[in-house]
């Protein structure tokens, strides 16, 4: 199918931007890389009558790292992550996860914010952003605000950004030297998105306890989640076969996924319940019996 008829702009300052969106409403739509905005209208499901390209304006594509965290522009895509050194080392857990978005002719053209407004709920950046506590830093006619990334994904495909605001950067916490993570998805086929999966990190106490845990699943609801029983499961403890069995069976029992032309809502739940313990005992460093 072909798109519906639009015009294009290209601004080169954010202010001319989000001119246009304001003038336009919800008739227009920022567009950086396409990778979901132009699929989307080829079938009809949108129909803005104007894009604004953001593209070419200056100052969105950086990545900075300090003690106050890692900050990473809205046009940064997900090539730049992967290659990062600098990312490998401040937010490994971040790098992993981009590292299954889709295929790389993909991520060579998508991007950061693109993917959060876009608000996929089996998305991986979405996923990431509310598992590590992301403030995402949005600006308007209206000035500029910042939201917390669980308060900023409201349905699937839906966002609380106003029609006539962009993304500029998500901002992450500082990342721990003695944190454990680990990413965990599963695809039927590689780059398809996940069925479910599961983001989490833990930061090792002397004692050998897992403290700080944050576990997060994609593909299991509108939005993606905090899995909190999960957390509870494992907080403040030495990670043992047993804990790993009970945040499996936390993480599968928080959840109600619906069926749909993928899988049935109970396979997604099974599935996550399998994932979480992949993940946790990886992050561990132990090995999993799941035969057992």
């Amino acid at each position: 199918m072909k798109a519906p008829r639009f015009e294009y702009v290209r601004p080169t300052r954010l202010e001319d931007a989000i001119g246009f969106l304001a003038r336009h409403g919800g008739d227009a739509k920022a567009i950086a890389g396409g990778q979901s905005l132009v699929p989307m209208m080829a079938f009809r499901l949108a129909a803005p009558r104007l894009l604004v390209d953001i593209g070419r304006i200056p100052g969105l594509n950086g990545i900075a790292v300090d003690d106050d965290g890692i900050r990473l522009g809205a046009l940064v895509r997900w090539r730049d992550i992967e290659r990062s050194a600098e990312l490998q080392r401040a937010h490994p857990l971040l790098v992993e996860a981009v590292r299954h978005v889709a295929h790389y002719q993909i991520r060579n053209r998508g991007t950061v914010g693109g993917s959060l407004a876009h608000a996929d709920p089996a998305a991986e950046m979405p996923g990431i952003a509310v598992t590590c506590d992301a403030q995402i830093v949005v600006v308007g006619p209206r000035g500029r605000r910042i939201i917390a990334a669980a308060e900023f994904f409201a349905a699937a495909l839906s966002t609380t950004l106003a029609a006539d605001e962009l993304i500029i950067e998500v901002q992450l916490p500082p990342w721990r030297d003695n944190r454990r993570w680990a990413f965990e998805e599963f695809a039927r086929r590689r780059g398809d998105f996940a069925l479910a999966g599961v983001a989490l990190f833990y930061d090792g106490g002397a004692d050998g306890t897992a403290t700080n845990i944050h576990i997060g699943a994609i593909g299991v609801g509108d939005t993606p989640v905090r899995l909190t029983a999960a957390e509870s499961a494992v907080e403040a403890k030495r990670i043992t076969a047993s804990i790993i069995r009970d945040a499996g069976a936390a993480a599968a029992a928080s959840v109600k996924p619906a069926d749909d032309i993928h899988a049935p809502g109970e396979y997604r739940r099974a599935l996550l319940g399998v994932l979480t313990e992949r993940a946790l005992a990886r992050a561990a460093g132990l090995a999993l019996r799941e035969d057992a």
